[in-house]
């Protein structure tokens, strides 16, 4: 029998199902999903806002921060509606090109957090074991190749996953993505073709990516454990570990989840679809939530110019 008679040529349009198993309560599943997003947008917008008006904080660990609001927008917005549109409005469909770019853009974006993540953390590593050194370093020139070489490396790795779905496969089993987004394995497994190559390449970019940043940021936050440790006053360790715990809560809950559903795709077998899918949804969801809460309430600067901007506006 020919390859033709039993499968679909290059189809233009996919069906996302959601999350397999639990059809029934994605309207409920929807309503977290939804208040976490929109908390997450309105969190980074204030961030922004704050960032960008006060001068005070155009240093390089707030505009970090700044960076890391708009990639968590970004990631945010591209998955979300199309979710809430398959949970609550019964629109599964979405065109082959449009899947392909939702699946670019959060590869790339979460990269591009990866990236951003360890540039705080060398920010940090500097400020603290090297004080005197630290405006010299980090100049704001520096800050900005660091946006680029971390953007550029983010596209440089993501689009050949793009490139070899797009052009590699013309022969699909089915059209129908038993996810709740265009997730890039579950886009590759429809594939009636070989696809070992798409499976290598996306090991390589996961533990490229991941292992040299997590060796890095390691590396810095134990460098900089080592001299806090060291300084003679109580109140100074207090004061240099209160500036990095931020980092290090939105760094832990970035990478926890990350390392969950990475390994649970590939390796585990015996986990329900639904737990996966859940997981991963969430590791997508939970870091533009959490990380303007996190930075909201743990660095002193950022939340005296919110309680500052909110006063303004109530004497309005």
């Amino acid at each position: 029998m020919s390859v033709s008679n039993i499968t679909v040529f290059r189809p233009s349009v996919l069906t996302l199902i959601g999350i397999p198993g639990l059809e029934t309560v994605q309207c409920w599943i929807g309503i977290p999903f939804c208040v976490m997003y929109l908390i997450g947008m309105i969190g980074n917008s204030l961030l922004l806002i704050i960032i960008r008006s006060e001068r005070s904080l155009h240093e390089p660990m707030y505009i970090f921060v700044g960076m890391l609001g708009v990639t968590d927008i970004v990631l945010g917005t591209s998955i979300v509606p199309k979710m809430l549109g398959i949970f609550w409005f019964h629109v599964p469909e979405i065109y082959f090109d449009s899947c392909l770019l939702q699946m670019g853009l959060i590869h790339i974006f979460q990269c591009i957090e990866s990236g951003i993540l360890l540039a705080m953390a060398l920010d940090r590593y500097v400020a603290i074991c090297y004080p005197l050194r630290h405006a010299a370093i980090f100049t704001h020139h520096l800050v900005s190749q660091i946006a680029a070489v971390v953007t550029l490396r983010a596209a440089v790795l993501g689009a050949p996953c793009l490139i070899l779905i797009k052009f590699r496969f013309q022969f699909y089993h089915t059209t129908i993505i038993s996810h709740c987004y265009c997730e890039h394995m579950a886009i590759v497994k429809m594939a009636a073709e070989n696809v070992r190559v798409n499976k290598i390449y996306g090991l390589f970019v996961a533990f490229t990516v991941a292992g040299f940043d997590l060796t890095f940021i390691t590396l810095s936050y134990v460098q900089i454990f080592i001299t806090v440790f060291r300084l003679p006053q109580k109140e100074a360790r207090l004061k240099a570990f209160n500036t990095c715990i931020a980092h290090i809560c939105v760094f832990l809950q970035f990478y926890l989840l990350a390392f969950f559903s990475f390994f649970t795709h590939r390796f585990g077998a015996h986990v329900p679809p639904y737990i996966h899918i859940l997981f991963s949804s969430l590791y997508l969801l939970v870091p533009p939530f959490l990380n303007p809460l996190v930075y909201g309430a743990k660095t002193k600067q950022i939340r005296i110019h919110l309680i500052k901007m909110l006063y303004s506006q109530n004497a309005l």
